[in-house]
């Protein structure tokens, strides 16, 4: 099992914190948004590599942040893959950034999770990796964020009594409920090599959750409850509220 965390975006509405430091490098707490990340993923089970899908502007950060995390976590391995780009003007967009590295570290045979770098999460992971491993089909992280008018800026998500995706509405104007999916997600091998129908046919290269609007209508998407505190940093705002909210999460 690998896993692909996705950090090729310009955060365009940080700037100007983000000009010169990628979003998920970007500190909450005291320590990077993806230390949140890879440290709640750490503990999953099986994992061959970590690879980092950023930028042409961010791609040696990336690289001298893996490299002193590796030394305190030598047990996770690490390859950041940059996708050429400078600018929102030429980005692939994150499943068109899935596809390339899919493509490039010859992914397209194993189990795949993928992650949006600027995800916090304030427990481990672990059981994700358990669940989609008992499952072995494609699975989405869902969380409750316990109100409608917070809904509408997401992807709002019902699930059948199995836990599979019945039905999934990207930023409803009338959220059905407060149960979103958010950017993780389990692909095992047999859908992996999936992305590229997706992509050959057309379909928005964009937003993660696209793809997983264009699956679950062909086979069954199941769901995990992420635990605990999730949050997504979208400006200037919100970053200072995590910097607030996740203190108490430090280890």
């Amino acid at each position: 099992m690998n896993i692909l965390i996705l950090a090729a975006g310009y955060a365009t509405r940080l700037y100007p914190l983000t000009l010169t430091k990628a979003k998920p490098l970007l500190d909450v707490a005291g320590k990077p948004m993806t230390e949140w990340v890879i440290d709640n993923l750490a503990p999953i089970e099986g994992i061959e590599k970590v690879y980092i899908v950023t930028n042409n502007k961010f791609a040696g950060d990336f690289q001298a942040w893996a490299d002193a995390y590796q030394t305190s976590h030598p047990k996770l391995q690490f390859e950041i893959i940059n996708d050429g780009s400078t600018s929102d003007a030429d980005k692939l967009g994150a499943i068109g950034d899935i596809h390339l590295v899919i493509q490039r570290a010859g992914l397209a045979d194993s189990d795949l999770i993928v992650v949006a770098g600027d995800n916090l999460f304030s427990e481990s992971l672990e059981d994700f990796g358990r669940f989609c491993r008992e499952k072995n089909q494609p699975v989405l992280g869902v969380y409750d964020v316990g109100s409608l008018e917070e809904a509408k800026k997401y992807g709002v998500v019902a699930v059948d009594p199995t836990g599979a995706i019945s039905s999934f509405e990207e930023k409803p104007a009338l959220p059905k409920s407060t149960l979103i999916g958010i950017a993780l997600y389990y692909y095992p091998a047999n859908t992996v090599s999936r992305f590229g129908e997706y992509i050959a046919a057309g379909n928005n290269p964009d937003q993660p959750g696209r793809f997983v609007q264009w699956l679950y209508t062909q086979t069954a998407v199941q769901t995990w409850q992420v635990p605990g505190t999730w949050f997504d940093v979208g400006s200037k705002e919100t970053l200072e509220e995590a910097n607030r909210l996740f203190l108490q999460f430090r280890a």
